[in-house]
């Protein structure tokens, strides 16, 4: 088949302990998902149905173990935010999940993170418009090793932790979620056909803040290694 240009490689994630990579097809996000970040934008942290939003496949910046991952400072923008997040692989097609079937779907987990051009999302936020100029841009995910599920088991509860140049920025444990994985791809699955290569960020805790060029990023969450981004 002839193309009208060379299409563009596939976005694919190291997995851990195998020469094999996960190509990445799209990337979900799920807004809100811990009250007390919840609280920390201003908004009621009372339990609702979840919502959604997307970031293009190719702003995944997979980002290999032991490496230090430089992310580029994104245009128009003086608020860029840092956000840490349980990234769950989806490794099985459905729609119309039942909760109590999600971890049949779910290939594996790694640490993700949701940059976000915050002054760009107030702005779209108080006129009413989408978000995505705050969050779907380019290197706005870097994603850390995948850990295939046969390995971790089904993720309920792991410590997660986010330090910026040493200094502890956002510290909880994924069993803070407002709506855990199983709900999410319950609720997710009902509005699109999960495929094979979805990648899903699961929200982010309290703490979110501004970084800028020089700075070190240092993620971790409990069984699923560390990353390391700077910000140039």
């Amino acid at each position: 088949m002839s193309y009208v240009f060379q299409p563009e490689a596939l976005t694919a994630l190291p997995v851990y302990g195998s020469e094999l990579q996960f190509a990445v097809r799209r990337v979900y996000c799920v807004g809100r998902n811990y009250a007390a970040h919840a609280r920390e934008m201003g908004s009621d942290p009372e339990r609702e149905s979840p919502f959604f939003f997307c970031k293009p496949g190719n702003a995944v910046m997979p980002a290999a173990a032991g490496q230090i991952l430089t992310l580029p400072y994104p245009s128009q923008t003086t608020n860029l935010h840092h956000e840490i997040e349980l990234v769950v692989a989806i490794g099985k097609a459905g729609a119309d999940i039942p909760a109590a079937q999600a971890h049949e779907h779910v290939w594996g987990y790694a640490i993700g993170l949701d940059m976000t051009r915050r002054d760009l999302q107030g702005q779209m936020k108080a006129a009413g418009k989408p978000w995505e100029i705050g969050k779907a841009f380019d290197h706005s995910a870097p994603i850390a090793t995948l850990y295939p599920q046969t390995q971790t088991g089904w993720l309920t509860s792991a410590a997660m932790s986010l330090q910026v140049n040493g200094a502890v920025r956002q510290q909880s444990n994924i069993d803070q979620m407002s709506w855990p994985v199983a709900d999410i791809i319950h609720h997710l699955s009902r509005y699109f056909t999960l495929q094979p290569g979805d990648v899903i960020m699961t929200g982010t805790p309290e703490g979110v803040g501004a970084v800028v060029p020089g700075d070190e990023l240092q993620a971790s969450i409990a069984g699923l290694g560390e990353m390391r981004v700077r910000i140039s």
